[in-house]
């Protein structure tokens, strides 16, 4: 799916926007990457146009506009506005996505939603952190150039008067999203609702926060493996990402809101409060309340009062995701240092005990060799699902060069059928191109020149989008059995441990012998 991204800028250096877009950059420290000599490193590949001026001159035809207008003048002014639209990395091996389709349709999408404004649009394939999805940056000037018709989104007096400065409303980024959507789907590609409400509502704010965090604590635990001892944690959680998982823990084994609030009390030290409809939600090491809405709709008062009310008293036993791992007080420093701490683990080692006792029994596991064997079959079973999605995901890249090259043949064979050498060849010189490529590879891959029907193609296409969301379905819920099986497994050894006296240990893998 593609979505929508906005951040604004008060550098009034413009020439920072085009350095980022064209030149290669550290993701970690945001600095040029430089070869040998010092000198700037272009990125591999790119697309770059401009709207209502020379991209490569773009720093300077806006502090000329914003000197004709009188504009941008103070510190505190907002100088531009980044748009990134990030496609799904999946509309290139199922979609034909490329870079330069992607500028092509980002390109019409700036057009129509960015009039009169001097813009840089450019289209990056490597993704973040070479990911590999294709996204388009759109980099606008704050200020309109020229006059343009006011458009219905536009919401504030004389919007469409050239000297305006551009706001990112609520409304704007609403129609802004809508009509990526519908681009789209016109194009095929994948898409989800952008504007239904996140679930799990994750800024770029708190991406970028989680992302330095885990590199930080990635460093710390390097040098204490180095040191030979072992990390007590190894996943950096935002206090926002920290509420959410007390939130969804909670909220399993609750039957109604007082008995969620005393929960998140007593476990994470996290007050929850009602005001004026909403919750609200106070992290331990903060001051100030987040609310509801910060988090995402699943952590929002109406979602967790359905959660409560379908609760079955005796299903609270049952409920696989609150199977957590036993924390080893041993070897946790935190604890260590903190008896207050200590005591918390304690008791939701117990917890977690209990819950692994009754998972145990649930599912019928005699012995421990039973537990053990049952978590390998599934892992053995994960494997050879994801093989089997893979293949028919390589498929679906067959099917859809299949359906792509066929409707270029037809949709351009009747202008190839009429041109001759001359002036007709040189207005039609795309539409021949593209039935001479589309010809070309069709004769490749049917060898005995027969043809499927793009019916047909379609028909397949259908099916097989159904049978890979289907065996996808599988693959998560077996992912989740997977994660029940190891915590499981990992608990009993524990269990197992904690009652075992040490001298009778060596006895009993003799017996286990």
């Amino acid at each position: 799916m593609a979505i929508v991204k906005h951040i604004k800028s008060r550098n009034a250096n413009y020439s920072a926007a085009i350095n980022y877009l064209l030149f290669e950059h550290d993701e970690k420290t945001g600095k040029k990457i430089v070869d040998e000599s010092g000198r700037s490193i272009l990125r591999k590949e790119f697309y770059m146009d401009g709207l209502i001026c020379d991209p490569m001159s773009f720093d300077k035809e806006c502090e000329l506009t914003n000197a004709h207008f009188h504009k941008n003048k103070k510190r505190e002014d907002i100088k531009s506005h980044h748009y990134i639209i990030s496609y799904d990395p999946a509309d290139v091996t199922e979609n034909g996505l490329t870079g330069e389709r992607a500028q092509t349709i980002s390109l019409e999408l700036a057009k129509q939603m960015f009039p009169g404004y001097q813009a840089l649009v450019v289209t990056h394939t490597d993704g973040h952190n070479e990911s590999g999805n294709i996204h388009t940056h759109i980099v606008i000037n704050s200020v309109r150039k020229t006059a343009v018709e006011r458009q219905p989104y536009m919401d504030k007096p004389h919007e469409e008067v050239a000297g305006y400065k551009h706001r990112s409303t609520d409304k704007f980024m609403n129609t802004f999203k809508k009509t990526v959507m519908d681009r789209c789907l016109q194009e095929g590609l994948h898409q989800i609702d952008l504007l239904a409400p996140a679930e799990r509502k994750i800024t770029q704010k708190e991406y970028m926060a989680q992302k330095h965090g885990q590199q930080t604590i990635d460093e710390i635990n390097r040098k204490i493996i180095e040191d030979g001892l072992k990390p007590t944690s190894t996943v950096f959680l935002t206090q926002k990402e920290y509420l959410r998982q007390a939130i969804d823990e909670c909220a399993v084994t609750s039957s109604n809101f007082d008995e969620f609030q005393s929960k998140l009390l007593e476990l994470f030290q996290i007050s929850v409060i009602e005001h004026r409809g909403r919750y609200s939600y106070l992290h331990p090491d903060r001051q100030k309340r987040i609310s509801e809405r910060a988090l995402g709709t699943r952590y929002g008062k109406e979602h967790l009062e359905q959660t409560f009310l379908r609760k079955d008293p005796l299903a609270i036993l049952y409920v696989r995701s609150h199977l957590c791992l036993v924390v080893n007080l041993q070897t946790n420093v935190k604890a260590m240092q903190s008896p207050a701490y200590a005591h918390r683990v304690k008791l939701s080692n117990l917890q977690q005990m209990a819950n692994t006792i009754i998972y145990v029994q649930e599912h019928g596991f005699d012995t421990q060799s039973d537990l053990k064997n049952t978590l390998l079959a599934s892992k053995q079973e994960l494997k050879e699902m994801q093989t089997q999605v893979a293949q028919h995901r390589s498929n679906l890249r067959i099917l859809n060069d299949q359906i792509r090259y066929t409707g270029q043949y037809y949709a351009n064979k009747e202008v190839y059928s009429q041109f001759s050498k001359g002036k007709y060849r040189k207005e039609h010189a795309k539409e021949i191109q593209k039935y001479e490529e589309a010809r070309n590879w069709l004769k490749s891959f049917y060898q005995d020149g027969k043809m499927t029907s793009l019916k047909t193609l379609t028909l397949q296409k259908e099916k097989l989008q159904q049978q890979i969301a289907s065996e996808e379905e599988a693959i998560s819920s077996l992912k989740k059995k997977l994660k029940d099986l190891d915590t499981a497994d990992q608990n009993v050894d524990a269990i197992l441990q904690m009652q075992i006296p040490e001298p009778a240990r060596s006895k009993t893998k003799d017996l286990e012998r």
